[in-house]
């Protein structure tokens, strides 16, 4: 589904974000990120679909190098692609439902994103959406009357109305207390088990990380420190990886 060919990520035109990273993703993957700030995390994420471009390497979806497309074409790869930020992204005066229906625009001409035409597939796509992180009720609301939680999972369902067969998230519960960053993260996890949608996700908290991804990617100054099945990390590793980093 995913794959990152020798990728390396430049900051500053001159300081190295991401080193020489290689990594597949296979369908249907949980895949966590974990590692300090300025480990390149962020970076790594945003080359998948091309946020930011690599210096150097190549990003594979389905097969297709997508460094090589333009214009229509990667449009069409992007809109498979969504992605969670940590701050939300929403209007925060529009309604929760108006926020949603953003994620149809990729499936509109440029006339119609301008004026906001949307028909009655897609108000029926937002409202399963809705339905799916458990906000249905909240459709009319406007966005800057909920709680983070519920702002973030407007933005899950934001992401879900483009029908993604991706769905990237950058540090999307680090804002959040713990009770309302594990209700988010149940429904990465129920999205990404019922939908088969594969999810790389950005995590600050390890023990969130270790709950509820699959694998878990370590970045190290920009490198892979380590890249394991959950149930294969022990404790030394993880200690390690900090431990050291702190000390850079």
């Amino acid at each position: 589904m995913i794959k990152l060919e020798n990728v390396s990520v430049l900051y500053n035109k001159k300081n190295l974000a991401v080193d020489d990273i290689s990594l597949d993703v296979e369908r249907g993957q949980f895949v966590g990120v974990i590692g300090l700030s300025g480990s390149g995390k962020s970076s790594l994420l945003k080359t998948v679909n091309l946020l930011v471009r690599p210096s150097k390497g190549n990003v594979y979806i389905q097969g297709t190098d997508i460094g090589l497309l333009r214009n229509d074409k990667l449009r069409d790869i992007r809109r498979e692609i969504g992605f969670v930020f940590q701050d939300f992204n929403l209007v925060e005066r529009s309604s929760v439902l108006e926020n949603v229906l953003v994620g149809r625009l990729g499936y509109k001409s440029s006339l119609k994103s301008f004026f906001g035409l949307f028909d009655d597939t897609d108000y029926e796509i937002a409202v399963d959406a809705l339905e799916q992180i458990g906000l249905k009720d909240k459709m009319f609301a406007r966005t800057d009357q909920l709680s983070g939680g519920q702002k973030q999972r407007v933005a899950i369902a934001k992401t879900l109305c483009q029908k993604p067969k991706i769905i990237l998230a950058d540090e999307p519960v680090s804002s959040l207390d713990l009770s309302s960053a594990q209700v988010v993260m149940d429904y990465f996890k129920q999205i990404n088990e019922k939908s088969q949608i594969t999810i790389m996700i950005n995590l600050h908290d390890v023990n969130l990380a270790k709950k509820y991804c699959s694998r878990i990617v370590a970045l190290k100054d920009g490198k892979i420190f380590f890249d394991k099945e959950v149930g294969e990390i022990d404790d030394r590793e993880l200690q390690e990886l900090y431990e050291k980093n702190q000390q850079v």
